[in-house]
């Protein structure tokens, strides 16, 4: 399960280092950036839908949360300033992750203002662009979520005796996300659901051989 608080990072999302961090020009408190995140959600999937909770929108913190769900403005900056967004976007699970700035609100905001440029292309772009621009952010599996299968399975290496080491798994796994990454499988529906498959295994794999 997602959770609000404290910080669900996407698995396979790759962090950016405390010491790369920058100071961002955004200009916007805390309770602004956060409440243009659910502003953005709302003109994207819908009021009604966003109401009847549709959506499944969860803003992911390390800031405690309010009685609604929603980080609580008026706390310290947490270490990890990092933020992610979950909802769902006509059926597709979707995962907008951001720790690039030194504050959570900062981070908030690129979220609020990458949501706006996609819209901009669902009003003004072709049907191929806009899956396009959509297929890096559909969402992972959170952190602890299992795969329908196995991981094994999933890579390849199910019927392997002895087992593999944590080497060849990570030969095979580098080599299966080349070959189904959806922007190399343009067109196939099930590209990215395929990839999400692999990356979960291969989190799952490294956390129980020691990766």
């Amino acid at each position: 399960m997602i959770e609000a608080y404290p910080l669900c990072w996407p698995v396979g999302r790759p962090r950016t280092d405390k010491w790369r961090r920058e100071r961002a020009r955004f200009d916007m408190s805390f309770a602004r950036a956060r409440d243009e995140i659910v502003r953005q959600i709302e003109l994207m999937c819908g009021k009604y839908a966003l109401a009847r909770r549709e959506t499944g929108l969860v803003i992911s913190t390390n800031i405690a949360l309010r009685r609604d769900g929603l980080p609580l403005a008026s706390q310290r900056q947490p270490d990890d300033p990092g933020v992610a967004v979950y909802f769902t976007y006509k059926k597709r699970p979707m995962c907008f992750a951001c720790d690039r700035w030194q504050r959570v609100e900062d981070n908030m905001q690129a979220i609020a203002k990458t949501i706006d440029a996609l819209r901009g292309i669902a009003r003004w772009g072709t049907g191929d662009m806009m899956e396009a621009a959509f297929t890096g952010f559909t969402a992972l599996p959170a952190p602890g979520q299992t795969t329908a299968r196995g991981w094994r399975e999933v890579l390849g290496v199910e019927a392997m005796n002895p087992p593999p080491t944590l080497a060849f798994v990570t030969s095979a796994y580098k080599s299966l996300r080349s070959r189904h990454h959806p922007d190399k499988n343009p067109g196939d529906a099930g590209a990215a659901a395929r990839f999400q498959e692999i990356m979960a295994a291969y989190e799952q794999a490294c956390q129980e051989l020691g990766g």
